[in-house]
């Protein structure tokens, strides 16, 4: 069957170029709450600058890992496809149902709870449920079409990322600024110890995501070539984007004010723009929580999707729009998947940070089993067509495991919080086990650690 008549018969339209690709792992990583961990660090000093480098490096390994192994396997499962080729059916359902199915909604619910806060913040009582209007919204959007999507979150991204840099240059003005001075900061940099590495888990939770974009591949143009230089060229993008907001935040906000605050992005925005400081912020608030819950409703039913026509989840998730080309199902699932939690939760707040800090020790643990596979499926498949290969494997996969593994060690700011995160993601894995396992057994009728042929995975 050619790509054209499989576009009309319940396949995905290949639409997406490298712009589009770079905006949808931009909106995956560019949240508020990635600022609000940035900014925190960012107030323990300029030895936070070493953080995030360690982060960026750590971004790398990931993103080669996922270009390997997507481009090597083009599917829109992502990480369930990989998984299933490399170990099986079992380890496939768990990582994806943990990683992503159960981890991603706490994160848009953090995102949509600091948008409400904001924007009451600036325009109290104005607007009211802005955050299910937002939600509903962006779900008809991805329903709508690929190409809707596209240009949504293409506008989104770019003007997110003028207001970033507009904040970030703006920052660097010496003028009223209350933090640490440029000759300080030095000081610090030089001092920096070995307890960096502490501070390098705030940092890699705001360079996480930009594999959100792998589920849309098989809806992009020439993804040999496109899909690398985007997501390349993203991870160097907030490399960029980020040394400039953590030195605009370093130089113009006390440092305890910064690193205690839940909202440290509202108080460098009023800080440098004070008259029109409301307007800004309510620019970039409604920008980030739209390009990353706009990426994660794009990408999660995909990988839904996948898990479908490898007979993971019931076979509705597979169903495509007969007029639009897009897994609707699948987008109102992990929709609801959203809004039931915000709805319910809404006014606890440390609940949520409970569960996203438990979501981040799940998302790091898929991390792991990608580096996993890219290992495994190099000895499996030693001759297999690569159209991108790791550069110096296996180190960054090495490298890759072990701070992922550090970061998930450290990721809880107390041991009796350290306590109840484990609790939930343990919580969480039981559940996905016992799914996985009873799925497998009474309605697919296979063995749980039989991996999947590439042919077979690639033909479904």
């Amino acid at each position: 069957m050619t790509q054209q008549s499989s576009n009309h018969h319940g396949g995905l339209k290949k639409v997406l170029g490298v712009s589009a690709l770079f905006a949808a792992a931009m909106g995956g990583v560019t949240s508020q709450s990635s600022f609000v961990s940035l900014l925190n660090g960012a107030g323990n000093g300029a030895s936070f600058f070493v953080a995030i480098f360690i982060a960026f490096i750590l971004t790398l390994c990931y993103v080669f890992t996922y270009l390997e192994l997507s481009l090597m396997m083009p599917k829109a499962g992502g990480l369930g496809t990989y998984t299933t080729v490399a170990l099986g059916h079992f380890p496939a359902i768990v990582v994806v149902l943990t990683g992503y199915i159960a981890a991603t909604p706490f994160g848009g619910v953090a995102e949509l709870m600091l948008l409400e806060k904001i924007i009451d913040t600036v325009y109290p009582g104005v607007f009211p449920h802005i955050g299910i209007i937002l939600l509903v919204l962006l779900t008809v959007l991805n329903i709508l079409g690929i190409n809707i999507f596209s240009s949504v979150q293409n506008t989104i991204v770019y003007v997110l990322l003028v207001s970033l840099l507009i904040i970030g240059f703006s920052g660097l003005h010496a003028g009223n600024a209350k933090g640490i001075a440029c000759a300080e900061m030095w000081q610090q940099l030089s001092a920096t110890k070995s307890s960096v590495l502490s501070l390098t888990v705030l940092a890699l939770w705001s360079f996480a995501g930009l594999e959100f974009v792998c589920p849309l591949l098989e809806e992009a143009k020439r993804p040999e070539k496109n899909l690398p230089k985007a997501m390349l060229l993203a991870a160097v993008m907030l490399l960029i984007v980020y040394s400039l907001i953590a030195f605009a935040g370093m130089r113009q906000i006390p440092a305890a004010a910064l690193s205690s605050s839940e909202t440290p992005h509202w108080l460098l925005v009023n800080a440098l723009f004070t008259k029109t400081g409301g307007f800004v912020i309510v620019v970039f608030a409604v920008t980030a929580t739209s390009s990353t819950v706009n990426a994660i409703i794009a990408g999660v039913p995909r990988m839904l999707y996948g898990m479908a026509h490898h007979q993971q989840l019931p076979a509705i998730f597979k169903k495509v729009h007969p007029q639009r080309d897009t897994p609707w199902f699948g987008i109102l699932f992990f929709s609801a998947t959203v809004m039931v939690p915000f709805l319910l939760l809404n006014n606890d707040g440390g609940l949520i940070f409970l569960l996203l800090i438990s979501s981040v020790v799940l998302w790091l643990m898929a991390y792991i089993m990608a580096h996993v596979n890219v290992l495994l499926l190099r000895k499996k498949y030693p001759s297999y067509k690569r159209p991108f290969k790791t550069p110096l494997y296996p180190l960054p996969q090495i490298a890759g495991i072990a701070g992922m593994a550090y970061a998930i060690w450290n990721n809880s700011p107390s041991p009796e919080m350290a306590a109840n995160v484990y609790g939930i993601t343990g919580l969480i894995v039981a559940i996905a086990v016992l799914y996985a396992f009873v799925w497998i057994k009474f309605k697919m009728k296979k063995r749980l650690f039989a991996p999947e042929p590439m042919e077979e995975a690639l033909a479904d």
